[in-house]
């Protein structure tokens, strides 16, 4: 009897190793509790762990509807091989598939959600030969307007991108008016080093020169007229024959 037990053991132990009795379970995983504004759109998100290799032949999700009130379960969504959306029911054109199996994501997505949406969502997925495990459960409460959580959390979202915009503005502005200093400053070393012209000097081509003129005024002794008076530059004067002076000193003679 004791070595019979004894081998029904080794037995087991050895299936055990190889993997035969191996037991995997199916790890589902969501949100929780979810809230959305009557006549949006919402996601229920539900993401699965399994040991097994995904089969995309052969794995299986659905979900399911519990209703607050007392009321029968409702089938809400259907995955194998291709999701599969309900017929008929207060789901029908409301369901869409926003999952995928190789992500390991089995999410659905709510359109224009209804007060009577409100209650437990289950999601259940099945990958054999990993089929046993907890099921995840989802509670919707639909409501009138965003809660003041939702409402903060959207305020400081604009107002994070308002300031990071003005941010972003100011610095650009600052960079602007730095660089457009450094350009003065540059200009202003560079200017003493440029040879400056006096305005008031010119080039000697363009210069004009000035004879001062000189009159004379000659008076008659005999009657005591004034002659005409004769204007003589010292120009004209330097060019003046030397005839005139022989002539006058003959006369003299």
């Amino acid at each position: 009897m004791c070595v019979k037990g004894f081998c029904l053991l080794t037995v087991l132990c050895g299936l055990a190793a190889s993997g035969v009795l191996q037991v995997s379970g199916m790890r589902i995983y969501t949100s929780g509790h979810v809230e959305a504004v009557n006549g949006t759109d919402v996601r229920l998100r539900c993401t699965f762990h399994t040991s097994s290799s995904i089969n995309t032949n052969a794995i299986i999700i659905s979900w399911s509807f519990r209703p607050l009130k007392p009321g029968r379960e409702e089938s809400v969504f259907y995955y194998h091989l291709k999701p599969y959306l309900p017929v008929e029911g207060i789901f029908v054109k409301r369901v869409l598939w926003a999952g995928d199996i190789h992500g390991r994501d089995a999410s659905i997505t709510l359109r224009q959600v209804k007060f009577t949406y409100n209650g437990t969502y289950i999601c259940q997925v099945k990958n054999p030969p990993d089929v046993h495990g907890a099921v995840g459960q989802i509670q919707l409460r639909v409501v009138t307007s965003a809660s003041f959580s939702e409402l903060l959390f959207l305020a400081l979202a604009i107002g994070g991108g308002i300031t990071a915009v003005v941010l972003l503005l100011i610095i650009i502005v600052s960079c602007r008016r730095c660089k457009r200093r450094r350009q003065r400053r540059e200009e202003e070393q560079e200017a003493p080093r440029k040879e400056r012209k006096d305005p008031t000097a010119c080039h000697p081509s363009r210069a004009v020169h000035l004879y001062l003129s000189e009159t004379s005024i000659e008076i008659d002794s005999s009657d005591g007229m004034i002659s005409e008076a004769s204007t003589k530059d010292s120009s004209s004067s330097e060019e003046e024959d030397p005839s005139s002076d022989d002539d006058d000193w003959d006369d003299s003679d």
